[in-house]
């Protein structure tokens, strides 16, 4: 297989997936919006109306940029993580390179979230945020966010065809970022800028969110630096995961199989 058909494949399949989805709903495509809307309003009404927070507008908007970003990441690794175990089927009458199935998930995945980020740019206009050239930075930092999904879900693809008990585990470890990551609190306002630097540095997710908000809500660029080592981590993964899937591409689909 050429290089070109790979991606050529990993398309079809990705917008075959996209179809076959919507096709489950009655409101169709339309859940591609809902979804993300219907979680940044559960944490609105928990942080904001229930424990009585008080920043109004800036809230939302500060929820938005965080959650419609960590569902990309979250959403994506862990359906990809079972991707290869889910298509044991064709593994079992074809040899196919099994990074094939984690990347169909994770390009399905960036179809849907450009329109998620369309969203994301009108809530931040009709809120009263202008548009400035400083938003062409998040162009960057979403593709570093795309090279970290990337680089987990062949790592949790990996893992939960070794074991399946991985497929437990994953969730939980999205669980644990959702509470560090600050997507309902910002790790600006701990007080302590030392604490403040460290989670930025050892959680690229966590950077990852803060930059979003950076770009949208206060005209800043992200740290460049910072970004470009994230990205180059996450390319050093990738690059060492598609060699051993491929080393290891016929033990993977006996411990698929079995």
């Amino acid at each position: 297989m050429t290089l070109s058909q790979y991606f050529r494949l990993i398309d079809l399949q990705a917008r075959m997936l996209l179809k076959a989805d919507a096709s489950k709903f009655t409101l169709g495509y339309l859940w591609w919006f809902l979804e993300p809307l219907m979680w940044v309003g559960v944490f609105y009404v928990v942080f904001n109306l229930i424990l009585d927070s008080r920043k109004g507008g800036e809230f939302i908007l500060f929820l938005a940029c965080g959650k419609f970003a960590f569902i990309w990441f979250s959403k994506t690794v862990q359906q990809a993580s079972n991707s290869i175990v889910a298509n044991h089927s064709l593994i079992s009458k074809i040899n196919v390179p099994k990074t094939l199935f984690p990347m169909a998930v994770v390009q399905e995945s960036l179809y849907r979230q450009s329109a998620v980020y369309i969203l994301l740019f009108a809530i931040i206009l009709a809120f009263g945020k202008p548009l400035t050239m400083t938003w062409l930075w998040l162009a960057p930092v979403m593709v570093v966010n795309y090279l970290m999904i990337v680089a987990c879900s062949f790592i949790g693809g990996y893992l939960v065809c070794l074991l399946r008990d991985f497929s437990r585990v994953i969730p939980l470890g999205m669980t644990f970022l959702l509470f560090t990551s600050g997507l309902f609190w910002d790790v600006r306002d701990i007080g302590d800028l030392q604490k403040t630097e460290l989670i930025l540095a050892v959680n690229p997710l966590a950077f990852i969110l803060d930059a979003h908000r950076q770009i949208l809500m206060h005209e800043t660029p992200p740290d460049l630096t910072h970004l470009l080592q994230i990205g180059l981590g996450a390319c050093l993964v990738i690059f060492l995961m598609v060699g051993l899937m491929r080393k290891n591409s016929q033990y993977l689909a006996l411990k698929v199989l079995t």
